[in-house]
């Protein structure tokens, strides 16, 4: 039987980890002397914390740096990208991928499967997927990495495990958290991919992040956290009416944004957002068209997002990104004529640093986050 006083004491150890690897993350390289100061903990404690870490993988020692005290300098104590990484996943309209990052968040494998998941089985692009895990963790594990959680980018609404509701996938209340034997979460691409964008992209604390797909999400980010609303639903930019009588859109209203400016309505009849791209460097008439009418649509729903948010920055991902030269000049006129006296001038619009990326890296930035945040239970200290 486990005493009060050993649950304490477990529990202020593991508060200890935590603080130790966050200012080893936060603040670089320190020595054990450094960190003692910085964190208020005795040597003693310093020093038995960081012999964990080490053993865990998550830290290493190297080079020998002043620490803080008189007297010969001490060995650098650093996070360490060598053993203990994360892996991110998403399912997307036209693609499974997943990618495998390192405690450092540096990007170790990547892989996308192109694919046509509309109104798909579940069944079977779950196997799918199921598939690839097993071939890029053993690929990682190979190169010397623990894998140590996972998580899921999703294009639709989530709620304890369960895929609610993604329309374009044809998918509903679907149970998608067995995947992996590790740690495991899933959550809305969008909300990922503000991550993302967050950890990997600008890493700016603040901005509104418009992921551009099938699809459009958004995701709030304030003081480096995704604002999710009460039910976890917040983001749903697509669905902002930008035309009262306009067509039928897949949720059931009439008018929305996905409809002008989803990527169905961008490539018209082009293959892809690479053809897309080619006609208009070329000048296409009709691509050009596109892209100002779907620049247009966004520039009147984050016209509404601005009055209701007041970012400061708005960030186009997704297919926005290869395409923002073309949508840059509309969504921003549109938003100045439309913010008139409210505002002396729009948001700053500028192009994601992670382009398509963005919520498969947030994937799996959000474990690494989490080894951050929760050494002992993650790492099993």
């Amino acid at each position: 039987m486990v005493s009060s006083r050993g649950v304490r004491h477990d529990s202020m150890r593991a508060r200890n980890l935590a603080v130790v690897l966050a200012t080893i993350h936060r603040s670089g390289p320190h020595t054990r002397a450094a960190l003692a100061e910085s964190t208020g903990l005795t040597k003693t404690t310093v020093s038995s914390l960081v012999a964990d870490l080490l053993e865990a993988g998550v830290v290493t020692e190297s080079g020998a740096v002043r620490g803080g005290e008189r007297g010969r300098p001490g060995v650098a104590v650093s996070l360490s990208g060598h053993r203990v990484a994360a892996l991110g996943l998403e399912i997307n309209i036209d693609y499974l991928a997943a990618c495998v990052v390192d405690v450092t968040r540096d990007v170790r494998l990547r892989r996308v499967r192109p694919a046509d998941n509309r109104n798909s089985d579940p069944a079977r692009i779950l196997a799918e997927l199921r598939d690839l895990v097993k071939e890029v963790t053993a690929e990682a594990e190979a190169g010397g990495l623990r894998v140590i959680g996972a998580a899921l980018a999703v294009p639709g609404t989530v709620e304890g495990g369960v895929l609610r509701s993604a329309p374009h996938l044809g998918w509903r209340d679907v149970r998608v958290e067995d995947l992996v034997d590790l740690p495991f979460v899933v959550d809305n691409e969008a909300n990922l991919a503000a991550l993302g964008e967050l950890w990997f992209g600008s890493r700016e604390p603040d901005f509104l992040y418009v992921s551009g797909e099938i699809g459009i999400g958004a995701g709030l980010v304030v003081g480096g956290m995704v604002f999710r609303g009460t039910f976890g639903l917040a983001g749903e930019l697509g669905h902002v009416v930008v035309v009262p009588d306009g067509p039928t859109c897949r949720c059931g209203g009439r008018g929305c944004l996905e409809v002008y400016a989803g990527q169905d309505a961008l490539l018209g009849d082009a293959a892809s957002v690479g053809e897309l791209v080619v006609r208009l460097e070329a000048g296409d008439v009709r691509a050009r068209e596109a892209c100002e009418r779907a620049g247009h649509a966004l520039g009147v729903a984050l016209t509404s997002a601005v009055h209701l948010l007041d970012p400061g920055r708005i960030v186009l991902g997704g297919v926005y990104a290869p395409l923002f030269r073309w949508l840059e000049g509309p969504v921003s006129e549109g938003m100045r004529a439309r913010l008139g006296q409210m505002r002396g001038t729009p948001p700053a619009l500028v192009v994601s640093g992670t382009g398509g990326d963005a919520a498969v890296l947030g994937a799996a930035g959000s474990i690494i986050q989490k080894i951050l945040a929760e050494p002992a239970q993650m790492l099993g200290l």
